[in-house]
This record gives C-alpha cells, sequence and structure tokens, in this order.
C-alpha cells in the first residue's frame, strides 16, 4: 500500500476509501431495514398530538423570550446593566474589544 507522509503522520489513502465503503454499506444496511409501509403525503406525515387536531400555525409559535426566559430571571442582575450599556453603535464594541484585548496583553506582558 502507498503510504502518504505528511507533516503530521502518514495517511494511506486506500484505507480510508475502504472505510468509507464499509460505513456506506453498514449505513444502506440499516436503511434497508426502515419500514416499507410508510407513504409521504398521508396522515403518517403529521405529527402525533395525543389525538388533539392540529393547531393552527400561529397557536404553536413559541417566542424566544419564552424559551430563555428561566435563564434571563436567574441573570437579571447581570442582564440589567448589559442591557442599560448597550448603545448599538459598533465603534463603541470595537472600542470596548481593543481596550479589552490591550488590558489582556498588558497582563500577559507583564506576568
Amino acid at each position: 500500500m502507498t503510504l502518504i507522509k505528511t507533516g503530521q503522520g502518514f495517511w494511506d489513502p486506500v484505507v480510508w476509501l475502504v472505510s468509507v465503503a464499509l460505513s456506506a454499506l453498514i449505513v444502506y444496511w440499516i436503511w434497508s431495514k426502515g419500514r416499507k409501509d410508510y407513504k409521504e403525503g398521508t396522515e403518517q406525515d403529521k405529527p402525533f398530538l395525543c389525538g388533539h387536531p392540529e393547531p393552527e400555525k400561529g397557536k404553536v409559535h413559541v417566542r424566544a423570550s419564552n424559551i430563555y426566559w428561566g435563564f434571563t430571571e436567574a441573570l437579571k442582575g447581570y442582564y440589567d446593566p448589559l442591557i442599560k450599556s448597550h448603545t448599538g453603535v459598533l465603534s463603541d464594541y470595537v472600542g470596548w474589544l481593543i481596550g479589552i484585548l490591550a488590558l489582556v496583553s498588558f497582563i500577559i506582558l507583564v506576568v
């Protein structure tokens, strides 16, 4: 077999091709064991909601504020000052980034 020498070690393309082919055969075998009676575009496509009818699109929408409510409520003392200091001006954030990088660089160089 032909080995390709790289800076990090050896790489054998034949072994990789055999591994990919073997993996593809295993995936195809698992896929072929699936259900044969599935029909696309029928009731089988709809989600099961414990016998309830499918709700309207607008009623199932979950706002992001609801998803993260507990997280933001628990960290309210941290988020409130951040929200107040948020300006939305990109140059402010770049200035903070440069200042913090300068401070970290100074600490690294001194210590």
